[in-house]
């Protein structure tokens, strides 16, 4: 039963990945995490792994994940922690993984992501933030679709940023085939499909009772950044709610509150194709702010639109 109140939480923007799982109890569960070897992805996977899933670090370096595993099972005791090889960007790579899982799916955080990247493309052609953060994360779950329907009540986070106020898609050129390519708009267009994906998922794999929920993780400092200058950080800190040197920025641990919150809360239940931050469902975005939603974000047309644009681009493939 699909609830339409605004959920809210005794949870915040300082609360960590392991207070919201505290008292949380996922012993049978499995859990994949994508980019689970650092940043925030590897302190959602330790707290997923805290609360007692079997969590599977799909990685693209698998001897980052291995380091990463062998950190979580150390400081949570939990032992069954995999690494998988995974590179979004390479439909291959996602088509193997897909593959070679076996049994039910009940946690797929689709974490991982580049931003604002210098103008790359996949060997079909694709811009590469839309290829990685969106269109390889598609594949992947309408790939383990029958493994999350198989778990019952699985749940599907789709880990979006502010910065899908920057631009929504552009159905036109979705590649920059024809305009000017502009990274942070190439950022925020493939942020903006995370957070259609799960409305449009949502909609279609509800009665197999898998609900998708997209979220603003916060400002962290991780390698997530590696292509953005000190300079861009300290403006993009200062709009995060302070002044230039002031900002707020998160922990990492801090940081992956919120996807926790959306994989494993019971105050989530029956709730899918929303949109959350600082562990809050998110209101409207207002003008001059940096928080809340866009509402093209959460179009359902738009959403429709995304998914069968993504299915006709990967079949062409």
């Amino acid at each position: 039963m699909m609830t339409s109140t605004r959920v809210s939480t005794p949870f915040s923007r300082e609360t960590t990945a392991l207070e919201v799982v505290h008292g949380v109890d996922l012993a049978g569960r499995r859990a994949v995490v994508t980019g689970g070897a650092s940043g925030i992805g590897v302190e959602t996977a330790r707290a997923l792994a805290k609360a007692g899933a079997d969590v599977t670090l799909a990685v693209r370096k698998p001897d980052d994940g291995e380091r990463a595993a062998a950190d979580i099972t150390a400081t949570t005791g939990n032992d069954h922690i995999l690494v998988a090889p995974l590179d979004l960007a390479d439909q291959t790579s996602v088509a193997a993984f897909v593959a070679n899982w076996d049994g039910p799916l009940h946690i797929l955080v689709n974490n991982a992501g580049m931003m604002a990247s210098p103008e790359m493309r996949t060997p079909q052609g694709w811009e590469m933030q839309f290829a990685t953060n969106h269109l390889g994360h598609f594949a992947l779950a309408t790939g383990l679709r029958p493994a999350l329907a198989a778990a019952g009540g699985a749940r599907v986070v789709a880990v979006s940023s502010a910065a899908h106020l920057r631009s929504p898609v552009v159905f036109d050129d979705i590649h920059f085939a024809r305009r000017e390519y502009d990274p942070w708009l190439a950022y925020g267009q493939s942020k903006t499909a995370n957070v259609l994906f799960a409305v449009e998922a949502t909609r279609r794999w509800a009665d197999d009772g898998i609900l998708v929920n997209s979220l603003h993780p916060g400002a962290i400092r991780t390698n997530l950044q590696r292509y953005i200058s000190e300079e861009e950080l300290e403006r993009m800190r200062a709009q995060t709610g302070g002044t230039a040197g002031g900002g707020y920025w998160k922990t990492t641990e801090q940081g992956a509150a919120t996807s926790v919150l959306l994989a494993t809360s019971p105050l989530l239940d029956g709730v899918g194709g929303r949109y959350f931050e600082d562990c809050q469902e998110a209101g409207p975005n207002q003008p001059g702010t940096r928080t809340g939603y866009a509402p093209y974000a959460l179009d359902p047309e738009a959403a429709e639109r995304l998914w069968q644009v993504s299915e006709e681009t990967l079949r062409a493939a």
